[in-house]
């Protein structure tokens, strides 16, 4: 069951004008918010994410933060599975095809859900492998923009050679994954690039950084070079459907050891032991 401009409806019963702007320019912008137990999670900092998505492109919020948990919710309870990932879609609306904004044109708004797989275990076990690329995208990444042909294309690089995702650097420095948030550890000192235009505000990166203070694990928020990048002694991925997972092999050279380290598998628990908490004071 999906929802599309006010109505719950089977997936397959469900149209978009060919005329749609998020079909014809790109023009719209999205959110992922997962679900355990099917309880969201940290559903106000993917609001104020999804808020500044909106007014990156100028369009305006269709729903108030509670209306939006009350349909949220209303998605979860229609769809099977007590941990779901919900894929959230606004578009600029149906208006002749013109690259000026519409005036007076409703937005579309479609949400679906998706089943929220735990990552695989033997990849927690031994690690994933990943390439690098420059990070050849528009300049305001920051926006969760729709027209993702960039993202696609550099995480096909990944996938043509069986990795899980590819790490991008922009002239000299270290700025996410493709579909991803990139930490690495050095010296046993996490460090993450800071939040720009040029990487997505990852809301599982935030909470790393929550959890690495909480818990007196050294890390640094600063710009990290190539160099430092193919030199780390781990490397760290993260998002909300992957959660935190390790890179152990990049460009076919192993990091580190060449197995998940001692940081990631710290990271790892009191992930796990948050997010339960959280499902828990959320249940209470």
């Amino acid at each position: 069951m999906i929802y599309l401009n006010g109505k719950f409806m089977p997936i397959e019963d469900a149209c978009i004008p060919v005329l749609d702007r998020g079909f014809i320019f790109g023009d719209g912008v999205y959110e992922v918010i997962p679900a355990y137990s099917r309880k969201l999670f940290r559903l106000a900092e993917h609001l104020d994410r999804l808020q500044h998505s909106l007014d990156g492109i100028r369009l305006k919020n269709p729903f108030q933060n509670e209306e939006w948990k009350t349909i949220l919710e209303q998605i979860i309870a229609q769809n099977e599975g007590d941990d779901q990932y919900i894929y959230l879609h606004i578009t600029r609306g149906v208006a002749k095809r013109d690259h000026a904004f519409p005036v007076n044109v409703p937005p579309t708004v479609f949400i679906m859900s998706n089943p929220l797989l735990p990552p695989p275990s033997e990849l927690l076990a031994s690690g994933a492998s990943a390439i690098t690329a420059l990070d050849n995208r528009w300049i305001r990444c920051d926006v969760k923009a729709i027209s993702l042909l960039p993202n696609v294309l550099l995480r096909q690089l990944a996938a043509d050679v069986r990795a899980l995702e590819t790490v991008l650097i922009r002239d000299g420095f270290l700025t996410e994954g493709a579909a991803s948030n990139i930490f690495i550890v050095k010296d046993k000192v996490l460090l993450a690039p800071p939040k720009s235009h040029l990487m997505l505000p990852g809301i599982t990166y935030d909470v790393v950084l929550e959890l690495a203070a909480s818990n007196q694990i050294p890390h640094e928020i600063r710009e990290i070079t190539e160099s430092e990048v193919r030199n780390a002694d781990e490397i760290l991925l993260t998002s909300s459907t992957k959660e935190i997972m390790p890179i152990t092999l990049l460009d076919n050279k192993p990091v580190g050891s060449g197995k998940p380290g001692e940081i990631f598998a710290r990271l790892h628990t009191l992930y796990q032991h948050y997010k339960a908490t959280q499902m828990r004071g959320q249940l209470a």
